[in-house]
């Protein structure tokens, strides 16, 4: 699915969400979206909140912004440990990420 696509024409709400016990540390996601993503002091990336903190909570999510969509995306296309997950958030399914179809 495209980026495009995912964000349909009525601009879908997307969220994300790192799975920790997968993520590797790379900090590739924190290359593409340092907005949205950020490695802690434990060497794992997480999500950031609207206030800029990270958020710890196990499957916290974050939403994601439409002018930040592709990064996020090209996050979970190229991160190492499969980790990231992007959904929509009316129904939960997996856009982009390992689980997405």
């Amino acid at each position: 699915m495209s980026v495009e696509q995912a964000a349909g024409v009525d601009g879908v709400a997307l969220e994300v969400w790192i799975d920790q016990a997968l993520c590797t540390g790379d900090g590739i996601c924190a290359q593409y979206a340092p907005e949205v993503f950020e490695l802690d002091i434990d060497g794992l990336a997480y999500v950031k909140g609207a206030d800029d903190e990270l958020l710890q909570v196990e499957g916290a999510t974050t939403p994601v912004p439409l002018p930040l969509l592709t990064d996020v995306v090209d996050s979970a296309k190229e991160c190492p440990g499969e980790c990231i997950h992007v959904r929509r958030v009316s129904d939960k399914v997996e856009m982009f990420g390992p689980d997405a179809e």
